[in-house]
């Protein structure tokens, strides 16, 4: 029962986020640029309840516009990083030889080089923007997926029902598409909530160096634009702080209780 709360207690404050993001223009309370410079550092109050920043501009609304910003960022690039993933190691892991030798080597190349200095020096090339800092984290996103699901195909190519599809003529992309991506889906998808997490703190990171959106509010833009006042207006920081903090342990929560779920489905088909 603890873990059905906690599970419960973690899909509220994804789906809350969601929400924000969705509705933005409607949840939020003023628009996220509008100023009022002799309010500037001003702390919460009942018509700001997160306060205001050096401009004034409501905090509270400007995290909610920020929601959409992390929540698009990982999303997307869960999605790119995750069929780019699958499909190199998919194809690896099914043709073998030198194929999956070429493909094993240019992997690990890749996974020997810092993927956020990558991205870092991208985002700087690039510029800032949203379009380039998917790019950007995605460049390098792929290549966990690629080497997990390699993985598991070369288990599932043992399995009974993949040797029976092959002696009945099935040809290489229905073997793939309809026999094998069906059963290395669950790892990748415990993969991709975690990845989540990470591509929602690498775009905060990128945008806390000015190297993420601009025109749109995110948290790592907040949290760069409140560093300078921690002791004259410390919310500036904290629930910007707190917001990131509660997103990306949510989705590495909800990686964990997906990956002791598949755990005990597969114990149960062993059995």
């Amino acid at each position: 029962m603890k873990r059905k709360a906690a599970l419960g207690i973690v899909l509220v404050v994804i789906l809350a986020f969601c929400f924000a993001a969705i509705f933005a223009p409607v949840l939020a309370p003023h628009p996220p640029e509008e100023q009022n410079l002799c309010a500037g550092l001003s702390g919460p109050s009942h018509n700001h309840l997160l306060g205001q920043d050096k401009l004034g501009r409501d905090v509270l609304s400007r995290m909610i516009y920020g929601a959409r910003v992390s929540l698009i960022v990982g999303v997307a690039v869960v999605l790119i990083s995750a069929l780019v993933g699958f499909l190199v190691g998919a194809m690896a892991g099914a043709l073998g030889g030198m194929v999956d030798q070429v493909v094993m080597r240019l992997i690990d190349l890749l996974m020997a080089f810092p993927g956020i200095l990558l991205a870092i020096a991208l985002a700087a090339v690039l510029g800032p923007g949203l379009g380039n800092v998917i790019f950007a984290l995605s460049l390098l996103g792929w290549v966990g997926y690629a080497r997990l699901t390699r993985a598991q195909v070369l288990v599932e190519r043992e399995r009974p029902y993949y040797e029976a599809a092959r002696a009945l003529g099935a040809g290489r992309l229905r073997l793939i598409f309809r026999h094998l991506a069906p059963n290395v889906s669950g790892p990748v998808l415990v993969q991709a909530s975690f990845g989540i997490a990470g591509a929602i703190l690498s775009e905060a990171a990128l945008s806390f160096l000015g190297l993420g959106t601009q025109r749109i509010p995110s948290f790592g833009s907040l949290l760069s634009h409140g560093i300078n006042f921690l002791r004259t207006a410390p919310h500036l920081t904290i629930f910007p702080g707190l917001a990131v903090f509660l997103l990306v342990i949510s989705f590495n929560l909800l990686g964990d209780f997906l990956g002791d779920y598949l755990r005990v489905e597969e114990k149960g088909r062993a059995k």
